[in-house]
Formats: structure tokens, sequence, C-alpha cells
């Protein structure tokens, strides 16, 4: 019983110290804007900004219709940009014109 208890203390211990998951996914803008562009063909196909007005975050879509990747990233004010998604079979959705005289 004693063994068992403290194995799971341990091992609760251990994955309470260690680093976020999503740690390994930052760095500085300029770093991981040059990789999506030399290794993965992406380009910068749409973004915006979100949060308050004094806490905002960059979100860019990259994405390639060469390698039909894309890549979500936010970018914080201090420059440091992490990776929150990662896709293939990337395609834009064309804008549909209205017909005139036609009620949906």
């Amino acid at each position: 019983m004693f063994k068992r208890l403290l194995a799971a203390g341990l091992l609760f211990g251990m994955a309470a110290t260690a680093p976020p998951a999503h740690a390994s996914n930052c760095a500085l803008r300029s770093i991981v804007v040059d990789k999506l562009e030399s290794k993965y063909s992406e380009t910068l196909t749409a973004g915006g900004l979100q949060g308050e007005d004094n806490a905002q975050t960059m979100v860019e879509v990259w994405a390639s219709e060469k390698t039909g990747t894309f890549t979500v990233i936010l970018t914080t004010p201090q420059g440091i940009s992490c990776v929150v998604a990662t896709g293939t079979d990337f395609f834009k959705r064309e804008a549909v014109a209205a017909v005139d005289g036609v009620e949906s």
C-alpha cells in the first residue's frame, strides 16, 4: 500500500513540475516565420487581433497551396509566437455572389 501511495505521489509530483506542453512550440516571431516559409513554403494568408486593448495578441494563419499545409500562430506584443494549430489539405473558400431577384 505504501509503495503504491509513494509511486502515485512521485508520478503526480513530476507531472505538476513539468514544463507546459506548449512551451516547446514558442519562439521569436522571426524564427517561427522563417521556418514556416522555408520548411513548409507557407505564406501569411489571414490575420487579426484578439483580446482586450491592453493585452492583444495577433492571430495569424499561414498556408501553402503548394504543400497544402496550414499553421495558426499567436504572437504576443513582446514578439513571441506560439504555434496553436497545424493541418493539411488547406483550401480557400471563394465568395459566392448573390443572384438578383432570388429570395433565400
